[in-house]
Order: C-alpha cells, then sequence, then structure tokens
C-alpha cells in the first residue's frame, strides 16, 4: 500500500484528488502513485519529478493575485460572503453588485489583513468587499472598478433550499418508471417516442392516479444510423434523439402533397413491423425511415407564425443550439468516410467551412430540435392536464460520448486522459468505466458554470421533474486515466455548493422537483446535504439495510426520497426473485466469488426481504410471484418517501433485464422491448386495459392513501 504523505499525495489532495477511499465492502484502499500521477496529468498538472510539483504550487499560488476578481461566486441567499479584488497595491477600489433584474447595490468594503504580494516584481494588494445575505436569487455581475476601468465577473445567488416539491409532498405520490423506446404502440415506428410518452403520462394519470412519468434519457445520439443503445451514452446531454420525434405530430405533416405523405407511410410501413417484436429493438432501421420522412417535412414551407416560434426557440436555445446543429451536419457528411477522423479534432478552418457549406443542413438540425421541443412540451402539458402533479420526470445522465457534440462543443470545460467511471461494488466487482470524459472542475469554475446551467435550463423546460444519474458525481467522480482498469482510479472532487447551488436555482425557477440517484459508495453526509438543500434521494428496496445490515423497515425510509422496488440496472422484480441477475452475471464473467456463494448470499438477502413483508402482515407463506411483488410495492407505500416509483416492467410482468452494467456487446443491453409475463409484446394500448397493471397500480394507491 502506498505511503500516505509524500509530495505527490500531498498535492494530489490540495487539487481534489483524494489519495484513499472506501471500498464497497467497508475496506480502505489507497490509490496507486501511478494513478494519481495520470489523473493529476488530466487536470493540466504532469508531474515527473518534485520540480515539478513545487512548479505546479507556485503557479496556484499566483493564479488569484494576477486576476482582479474570481470567475465566479456562488453563494446561498441566506449566507453571506466576502469577495476577494486583487489589484496594484495602493490602488483604490470600489465595486457594486449589478442585479439581473437592473437594480444596483453598492457593496461594503470590510477588513483584509492580508499583506501585499510579489508578482513578477510587482506588488498587489488583496482588497475584500461584503456580498450580504438576503439578495435576490438570480444571475448578477460584480463591477470593481479602479482607474484603471472596471472588472466585471458572475455572482450567482442561490436558494437555501429547493421548495418545488413541497406542495407535492403536501400528500404523497406515485408514478410510473419507463425505458421509454422499449413501448410502443399501434402509431409507433417500431420504437417508442413522444406521442407514445404523451398518451402513457395520460393513461396512468387518468386511469390509474399516477402524479409522474419517469422516463429514461432522451439525450441525442450520433445523428446517422449506426445508433448507440444506451441513453447513457449520449453525444449531448442538452438536446433530444431524433429518434423520439413522433412524424405525424409535426403540424406540416398535414401540409404534405399526396405524394410525399404517401412516400411517408411507406417508410412507416418499413419499420412499423418491429412494433410487434418481442425478442429486440431496432433502432438503427427506424432513425434511416425517420430521417427520410423529415426530409419531405422540412421541404414545408413554414406558415409565418410557426416560423416564429421556430425563431423563437432558436433566440432562447443561441449558440449552444447552433453548435449542436453544426456538429451534427458534420458528423452526417463525414459518417462512413475517410474524413471521419476529423471529428476527433475539429479545428477552426474546418468549421468555418461548415458554417458556410452546410448551412442549410445546420438549419435542418436546428429545426429537428425545436420539433422535439414542442412534442415535450406537449406531453408535459398533457400531463398535468390528465391529472399529474408533476408530469414528465426527464434523466439526466452522467456524462457523453469522448468523440461527440459535447465532447468538441464543450472541449474547454471537459478533462481529456480520463473517463468516468464507478470503482468495484457488490454488484460490479471489475469496476466500470463509462469512456466518458469528465468536468474539468477549475475549467468549468473558469467558465462561471454556465455550461452546467444552460444544459439544466434546457432540459427543465418541459420537466416537472429531472432524476439526476448518479448525483453524487456534483460532489465527486471517479476518474480513471486512459489505459487503466476501471478499478484503478481515484475520486476527483467538485464544488458541490456551486453545483447543486445552481442546480436548485434553475429547478427554483422552472418548477421542477430535482430526484438524485445517491446509490453507490458516498460519505454520509453527501445525503444529509442534500436534504438541506431541497433535492430528493432515491431509496431502492433491495438497497436499503439499518445499520446492522438487516432490511430496512418501513417507518425507518427517508422521507426526501423517490423509493422503488428496482433500478433499470437489475432484473424487472419477477427476475430478481428469481435470482436471474446472478445467474446472468456469471455467465458473463463479472463474479469474483464461486456462483454457488453469490446465489446463497443472494437468495439470503432476498428472503429476508420477503421475511420482513410476512412479519409486517403484507405477505403470506406460499404467494404466487404476482402477489409478492406487489406486497413489496405495499412495504414502500408504508414508508414515509414522498414519491413512490412502480416499474412499467413490474406492471406487465416482464421478467428480463434493460441493462446490465459492466457489459457492451456480450448482452443486449438497452434493446429489450416491453413485453408481459407470457413473453408477449405489449404496448401503450393494452397497458391502458391491462388487468395486471391495474391490480399493482391500485394496491400502491390504495396504501398510499392510508398513510
Amino acid at each position: 500500500m502506498a505511503s500516505d504523505s509524500s509530495p505527490l499525495r500531498d498535492l494530489a489532495r490540495d487539487l481534489g484528488v483524494s489519495t484513499d477511499y472506501w471500498g464497497w465492502d467497508g475496506t480502505r484502499r489507497a490509490v496507486a502513485d501511478g494513478t494519481l500521477r495520470a489523473v493529476l496529468a488530466a487536470l493540466g498538472a504532469e508531474v515527473t519529478s518534485e520540480t515539478d510539483i513545487a512548479r505546479i504550487r507556485d503557479e496556484h499560488e499566483r493564479v488569484p493575485w494576477r486576476r482582479t476578481l474570481p470567475p465566479v461566486t456562488v453563494l446561498r441567499e441566506d449566507l453571506g460572503t466576502t469577495v476577494p479584488v486583487h489589484v496594484d497595491h495602493g490602488t483604490t477600489v470600489t465595486a457594486r453588485l449589478l442585479l439581473e433584474d437592473g437594480g444596483r447595490r453598492d457593496l461594503e468594503q470590510v477588513e483584509d489583513f492580508t499583506p501585499p504580494y510579489d508578482l513578477d516584481g510587482q506588488l498587489r494588494g488583496r482588497a475584500r468587499f461584503r456580498l450580504p445575505a438576503g439578495l435576490p436569487l438570480g444571475w448578477h455581475r460584480l463591477v470593481a472598478a479602479t482607474s484603471a476601468g472596471p472588472t466585471e465577473a458572475d455572482v450567482v445567488v442561490t436558494p437555501a433550499r429547493l421548495t418545488v416539491q413541497d406542495a407535492v409532498a403536501a400528500r404523497p405520490g406515485f408514478g410510473v418508471q419507463a425505458q421509454l423506446y422499449s413501448v410502443r404502440s399501434r402509431r409507433s415506428w417500431g420504437i417508442g417516442d413522444l406521442g407514445d410518452m404523451r398518451d402513457l403520462a395520460a393513461i396512468s394519470a387518468t386511469r390509474h392516479g399516477a402524479d409522474f412519468l419517469l422516463v429514461n434519457p432522451l439525450h441525442a445520439s450520433y445523428p446517422t444510423p449506426p445508433v448507440e443503445p444506451s441513453p447513457y451514452l449520449p453525444v449531448t446531454r442538452r438536446f433530444t434523439s431524433v429518434l423520439y420525434l413522433r412524424i405525424e405530430d409535426v403540424p406540416e405533416y398535414r401540409d404534405l402533397s399526396d405524394v410525399a405523405r404517401q412516400k411517408v407511410q411507406r417508410l412507416r410501413g418499413g419499420v412499423e413491423g418491429w412494433n410487434a417484436r418481442a425478442d429486440h429493438l431496432e433502432r438503427d432501421e427506424v432513425l434511416a425511415a425517420k430521417l427520410e420522412a423529415l426530409e419531405e417535412l422540412f421541404a414545408v414551407p413554414l406558415s409565418a407564425g410557426r416560423h416564429a416560434l421556430l425563431d423563437a426557440y432558436h433566440r432562447r436555445e443561441g449558440r449552444g443550439l447552433e453548435d449542436f446543429a453544426l456538429w451534427s451536419a458534420i458528423a452526417e457528411q463525414v459518417h462512413g468516410t475517410a474524413d471521419e477522423a476529423v471529428l476527433e479534432d475539429l479545428g477552426d478552418a474546418a468549421v468555418q467551412r461548415a458554417r458556410v457549406d452546410l448551412a442549410e443542413r445546420i438549419e435542418f438540425h436546428v429545426w429537428t430540435q425545436w420539433l422535439l421541443d414542442e412534442q415535450m412540451g406537449a406531453a408535459q402539458v398533457a400531463a398535468r392536464e390528465a391529472g399529474m402533479r408533476v408530469g414528465i420526470m426527464h434523466d439526466l445522465a452522467v456524462g457523453v460520448e469522448q468523440i461527440g457534440a459535447d465532447s468538441w462543443r464543450l472541449r474547454h470545460v471537459l478533462a481529456r486522459g480520463a473517463g468516468v467511471g464507478a470503482p468495484a461494488d457488490q454488484y460490479n466487482q471489475q469496476g466500470q468505466n463509462w469512456h466518458q470524459p469528465p468536468w474539468h472542475p477549475e475549467q468549468l469554475r473558469e467558465a462561471s458554470y454556465r455550461p452546467w446551467r444552460d444544459m439544466l435550463r434546457t432540459l427543465m423546460r418541459h420537466a416537472g421533474a429531472l432524476r439526476i444519474d448518479h448525483v453524487l458525481g456534483l460532489f465527486r467522480l471517479w476518474w480513471i486515466p486512459e489505459g487503466h482498469e476501471a478499478s484503478d482510479g481515484a475520486y476527483v472532487s467538485y464544488d458541490h455548493e456551486a453545483m447543486i447551488g445552481i442546480l436548485a436555482l434553475e429547478a427554483q425557477r422552472s418548477g421542477t422537483v430535482v430526484v438524485g440517484e445517491d446509490l453507490g459508495t458516498f460519505e454520509p453526509w453527501v445525503r444529509d446535504y442534500l436534504v438541506d438543500r431541497g433535492i430528493l434521494g432515491t431509496s431502492i428496496l433491495w438497497f436499503e439495510h439499518d445499520d446492522e445490515g438487516r432490511p430496512l423497515r418501513a417507518e425507518d425510509y427517508r422521507a426526501l426520497c423517490m423509493a422503488s422496488v428496482n433500478t433499470h440496472d437489475l432484473p424487472p422484480t419477477a427476475g430478481y426473485l428469481a435470482g436471474d441477475h446472478v445467474a446472468l452475471r456469471h455467465e458473463l464473467g463479472l463474479l469474483e466469488r464461486p456462483l454457488e456463494q453469490e446465489q446463497a448470499a443472494d437468495a439470503a438477502g432476498r428472503e429476508q426481504v420477503l421475511d420482513l413483508l410476512r412479519e409486517e402482515g403484507l405477505l403470506e407463506s406460499g404467494a404466487d410471484l404476482e402477489t409478492t411483488v406487489i406486497a413489496l410495492h405495499r412495504h414502500l407505500a408504508c414508508t414515509p418517501s414522498m414519491l413512490l416509483g412502480v416499474s412499467l416492467v413490474d406492471c406487465v410482468g416482464e421478467r428480463r433485464i434493460q441493462n446490465q452494467p459492466g457489459t457492451d456487446e456480450e448482452y443486449p443491453n438497452w434493446r429489450i422491448p416491453l413485453a408481459d409475463a407470457d413473453g408477449q409484446v405489449i404496448g401503450v394500448d393494452e397497458i391502458a386495459e391491462d388487468p395486471r397493471t391495474a391490480r399493482l397500480l391500485a394496491a400502491v394507491r390504495e396504501g398510499l392513501s392510508v398513510r
């Protein structure tokens, strides 16, 4: 084990890189020196000798003295702070705050006894100004004025606590969790789409009293086939996949010529047969057909009013939308050609040429995003009008593809030379590498966290709630240097006060409930912090235990959380009760203990949970599978948890797992259509009348009503 004290390890800790960590089994593990050097290099602090360490320390000390203001100050509305202002020693300086609404506050200077600093022969002094508690929420500008002129920087005032969820908390609610692409209807093109999302939300609300519909991330993948199946590995987290567009719901569809409409109908006819397939989903053919249909729709002139709406959308999304459309236009042009490597390093000259040469294709991709935005808005409106108190709950993935729109557009705030993943845990004993570039903590701060803010604003525009996958990544991320195993990484810290604060601010403004997926290895104070800021946690029944390792009693669950029996990384409850997850991981070589040992431990854990249900009077011995599934959900309905998520796969009796973490081609992840207990396809229309679905959701609704 590496020593915990050395110049290298001290530097790593000072730069926010942990030199050890607690494993899932309670063992404390040291990070190897070689791993630390590789992570530091990805942060831009390459260390080959102790001379480098001294140089890096000296540079970090000098950075704030060179600049007049820090790039951004993020504070809570209920807590004041002071801001350092660096000027040439002896220079007079004043400061004022220009508020977002046009107001102005002159700031009080407070004592700062820091001695002058010698910066390359020039003495620099530090003044300090007070930002008082009680400032209005928002994005403001701090102006420091000297005889040499003004300098500006961002000040972000965030809520002490997100309060959007308080209205929902007055009465516990439940909702349906679905992998949208897997849920089709007779109107689908082989893949579940935004029209299906709208209909499923309305059915869940009117027939069963559901308050929300949680769907998988709808982020955009590559603009042409082949399509990356994982919704958690997109090319952008801000914009949406064309795969989910309902072609017939585009207003211009009614203005197609007879010939064009017949062509679109033939295109749909070529892929709608996939709606009846229960074995696997076909994204590539569907995307190709939808893109061809969209070409016909794009040729239809917009009315003046529709054009005005497109212009308004374009203005609101701004440069981020234009850059995404530009990247998409380039990507579709070079796909499958010798020029495809250009996407790995798009130079300025190539970008400028593309803005001219591909102007029409850029316009096309802006237009498709507008259509998607309209249909997502329509789905949220329909959900609320049908009676949902929350509506659509969207999902934010952890990161993006290494070669993609965000990796290019946000390259100035993403780290290179490392990928995001997770250390070993009880379900992935070899660790996971998601091969996604992480936020660079310091560069994100230099950008005033605006890339984070802009992404949230787009995602929250039509979201009644937003689930943050791996919310612990706003505190720290597991960085895996290139060429290293998933288990050979280190945690890198982020300014969680800023990241969570901005998340709370944008959610408060948009009226969005935030649910953080806080599973995995974390420090105990993290959950307390999320509660303090009004962020819901996530409780999965099989993972909830007390301090002695026993299944958690219903009354001991957290109140500010969304509880559910399972998650998309586990089999549906029918499969979990049968131990399918252990058998599958054995087949794929993912176990580090003998199969019999894993099966015995897993069966014992499941039986402990079922024993608790029997003790609570929710389950009788010898109960059948459906009764057991209902009892597990009744148990959660007895908890104080604010929200209860019911997986659609459990409603219909599906058994197959959607995703086995730690695999790629070994298992058809994210390609399993929704089927019932008999293996027959079940669609949105059948779900509306499905008695099994009705029985489970009625049990949940009744359980919540007697709290």
